[in-house]
This record gives C-alpha cells, structure tokens and sequence, in this order.
C-alpha cells in the first residue's frame, strides 16, 4: 500500500447564508467592516442571482467528483479535505484535518486553471506553511490551463453558442482582473493568453477578427487593474460596429457563483442588450467529470508512486 496521500482542495470561499455575507466581506477586506453602501451593494448582487451563491455546493462537488476519480485508481490511498481563502474550512483548517488523519505528504490542488502569484501562489504559501509546521512535505499544482479535457470542454461550449449567433460575433475570452502592480513579471496574462489560444484554435477562431482577451470583476480601489474590461469592450464593440454579437467566454472561472451569473449573465448583458448586441456566455466546467478526472491525473503524478 501507498503511503496515506491527502489532497488539499482549494478554492475562493463564499458566505452559505445571507447571514455570513457581512463575516465574508469582512474577512475579503483583511479584518475591515465593510461600509454600508458596500455591503447593500454586495448584498444587491447576490439578491439578482437568487439570494446566495450556489459556489460552496458548486466547489464540494468538484471535491467529490476529484476525490471520486482518486479513489477509482488508487482506491485506499488518498485523504481528500477542502481549505477555502475567504470561508471556513479555511486553508489551515484543511491542512489540519489532513494532518489529523494521519498523512504523510500534501497535495494542493487550487480550482483555478491560470497562475498568478496575487491568487494560486497565495493558496500555496498558505498551504505549504502550515504544512511544514506540521511536519508534512507540500507539493502544489500550479496551473492547469492547457489541459486537454479544459480546453475541449470550453471549445465544445463555445461552438455550441456560437451556432445561435450572428456571423458577426466577437468572442472574448474574460478572467478575474487584477492590479496592475501584481502582474509585473507574473504569469497570468500569458498563461490566460495561451488557453485562449488553445480553445480558439479548436473552434477555428482567427486571432483578431474573431476573438480577443476582456477582463472582468475588477476591484474597487483607486489603483490600476488590468484592463480593458468586459464592459468596455462591449460598447466599444457597438460603437465602431465591428460585431453585431459577442460571446463571453468566462475561462479563469471554473464554477458557477456570483462572479459569473452576476457580473456576465446579469451586467455585461445589460449593456449588449442597451447597445443592441447580442449576447451569449459559455459555460463554466463545474463538475464536469472529463476535467474533474484530468485533475485528478495531474493531482496523482505530482504525488509520485
């Protein structure tokens, strides 16, 4: 047998109930109550898409369809917990668990396919520190961006919606902004650009005519955040009458939650609607059972034998 293997899970967070948004914003901001209008504003997201982000069941299916394809092949072998950034478990909570149950070495896989020092990085640190003050050896996956059952997931998705619009249509393939000073010599935007590229080339997409790269979900400080934004692009689009359509293709998300139903499915759609656009957003993988497996293979070679 194997030694005892734990799989770390990591994702973002989010508040389960209406009553854990202000604990949630509060623990975003580093300890710091959000301002009132803040916190409406937030709370205001969440009432357009039903009350709560349905992320928290979106991310422990992605832990069990994982845990699931680990058992499949290795069966005994793998100790599977979550540690979330901004929710309990926290990441220390899942390390903690694992070590509790009797692990002798870590893996951490982050549900995001794109690396940024800002956001995986962080996961990692995070991970790796309490880890080692536990005695237990760390490995984290980086990135995951080209993997094949990602990128065939999203091309499928896009040549579905594509099929629905006018042969006018922009494709632009969108991920979380961040500040401009984080992304000096960071890989994000050029591992965002390849994956692009990559689920392009599969639908046949050509490189300016067809698609390009927005940015979405910005935050709300005075500094830089990379840019242009979903928004702007779509006016921008109507403006020079360049495109009669476009499709959004969320691709640094992998699970429904408010980021996706809200700032896309609700906002930008708004805006296309308002210029006279049609518009269309692809799905994200969620649990998706060939991506879901394929983590699972990338998570069992970085343990080794």
């Amino acid at each position: 047998m194997s030694p005892r293997t734990g799989l770390l899970v990591m994702a973002y967070g989010t508040p389960k109930s209406p009553e854990d948004v202000l604990p949630y914003y509060t623990h975003i901001r580093r300890g710091r109550a959000p301002e009132p209008e803040q916190l409406e504003d937030l709370q205001r997201r969440y009432d357009a898409i039903g009350g709560i982000s349905p992320l928290a069941a979106r991310t422990q299916a992605q832990l069990d369809a994982v845990a699931a394809a680990l058992e499949a092949v290795d069966p005994g072998r793998w100790t599977v917990a979550l540690g979330q950034k901004h929710a309990e478990p926290f990441i220390e909570d899942g390390v903690a668990e694992l070590a509790a149950r009797g692990v002798e070495q870590i893996v951490g896989l982050v549900l995001a396919p794109h690396y940024s020092g800002f956001s995986v990085g962080q996961y990692h640190g995070r991970a790796a520190e309490s880890a080692d003050a536990a005695g237990i050896p760390f490995v984290g996956l980086d990135s995951w961006h080209l993997a094949d059952a990602y990128v065939a997931h999203q091309a499928a998705s896009l040549a579905a919606q594509l099929e629905g619009m006018p042969d006018a249509t922009k494709v632009v393939f969108t991920a979380h902004s961040l500040p401009e000073r984080v992304l000096v010599d960071d890989p994000y935007p050029e591992q965002l650009e390849a994956s692009a590229q990559a689920i392009a080339d599969r639908v046949g997409l050509d490189r300016w005519a067809g698609w390009g790269i927005g940015w979405q979900s910005a935050g709300r400080t005075p500094e830089p955040w990379r840019g242009p934004d979903i928004l702007d692009i779509i006016r921008e689009l109507a403006a020079t009458g360049t495109a009669e359509g476009i499709v959004v293709v969320p691709q640094g998300f992998t699970a429904d939650h408010l980021e996706v139903l809200f700032d896309p499915d609700i906002e930008a759609k708004a805006v296309a609607d308002e210029v006279g656009l049609a518009f269309a957003r692809t799905d994200v993988v969620n649990a998706d059972p060939a991506v879901m497996s394929t983590l699972a293979d990338l998570v069992r070679e970085l343990a080794g034998p």
